[in-house]
């Protein structure tokens, strides 16, 4: 036990899963990942008693082992879900994490050619890891999913595009409402890409491998967008399509339609049955949020209101990083919807 870390009154368990769905992925990533399950207090001493799940997700280029890390002052997010159960603060649920990070930095959770098939290893894989494994309420209306950022951008598709599995989602500060979050990075890139890099990306992944990671200013935007391209406009062929012309930013309509058909705003009106079928919804974004995400949130709960589906939306007084002490309101949140149906 490290200094400063908090006993845990529940467990959490690191395992490893190995992955069909992942293996001979497109970026030679790992197929064998962690994945952690925390079980609540008192689950070692009711052995006949099943569990809702909620399954936590990261932003990008989160790795799993970050869980660990704590701000100054606060504790990490493990000991924070431990606070909240065994203070008997929400009902008890298990809460998976499960990893989902690429060479790239991330993989929105979704399949594309350019990263490797993470929707099916979420959904199909380490999902049934955990059904074999814990004593959980193995269906839909016992099942959740939680994440910031990209991770919120997931908790958002993900039951959408796979309401066989989830039926309850909390998205902090998620991507969306691309033209907002994205489409000022375009013009960043151009300009870094022509300044240092002679307009080359394979320049840029050489030179960013080289040298420690993010120690140059544009590392951010361009490993974004890269990594956004190659999730969401990916040929079958692996060919990686950018939504602007590199020399000049000027806009690639098609590719850029790409990337806007999997734009939760958009993609709501064409599941509103799926996002009907949800027995919890929750969103939220800081009004200084640096990519604007709060102006995504609330066009997302626009599109909710305009198809009838019941959800909370928190803005609060934050940007997009630190925000951490806001996961236990939305885990609680799910946890009493997924309890209700138990």
């Amino acid at each position: 036990m490290q200094p400063w870390s908090r006993e845990l009154t529940g467990r959490l368990d690191e395992l490893e899963i190995e992955s069909e769905a992942l293996r001979g992925n497109a970026l030679g990533d790992p197929n064998v990942r962690p994945l952690w399950v925390y079980t609540p207090p008192g689950y070692d001493d009711e052995p006949e008693r099943r569990y809702p799940c909620v399954y936590v997700i990261q932003g990008l280029t989160g790795q799993l082992d970050m869980w660990r890390n704590r701000e100054p002052f606060r504790p990490n997010y493990p000991e924070m879900v431990d606070e909240l159960f065994a203070g008997g603060e929400a009902p008890p649920t298990l809460v998976a994490f499960v990893d989902c990070w690429t060479s790239l930095g991330g993989s929105q959770f979704l399949n594309s050619p350019g990263t490797g098939r993470y929707q099916d290893f979420l959904c199909d894989e380490a999902v049934a890891f955990v059904d074999e494994r814990y004593r959980t309420i193995p269906d839909r209306d016992h099942r959740g999913i939680q994440g910031k950022s990209s991770g919120g951008y997931g908790a958002l598709v993900t039951p959408m595009l796979r309401p066989d599995v989830f039926s309850a989602l909390a998205s902090h500060a998620g991507d969306a409402l691309f033209e907002a979050c994205y489409l000022p990075e375009f013009r960043e890139t151009v300009r870094a890409l022509r300044d240092q890099y002679e307009g080359s990306f394979d320049r840029f992944w050489e030179d960013f491998r080289s040298r420690p990671a993010f120690s140059k200013k544009e590392d951010g935007i361009l490993l974004n967008v890269w990594c956004m391209a190659a999730c969401y406009s990916t040929d079958d062929d692996g060919t990686v399509r950018l939504p602007f012309d590199v020399a000049t930013g000027k806009q690639i309509d098609d590719v850029w339609q790409r990337w806007l058909d999997k734009d939760p705003v958009r993609l709501i009106p064409r599941h509103a049955d799926e996002m009907r079928s949800m027995r919890a919804i929750w969103l939220d974004g800081g009004t200084k949020d640096e990519w604007f995400l709060d102006n995504g949130a609330v066009a997302v709960s626009k599109e909710l209101e305009a198809i009838g589906v019941d959800h909370t939306l928190e803005l609060f007084d934050a940007g997009h990083m630190s925000i951490g002490y806001r996961y236990p309101r939305s885990l609680a949140f799910l946890s009493a919807a997924l309890a209700s149906r138990a």
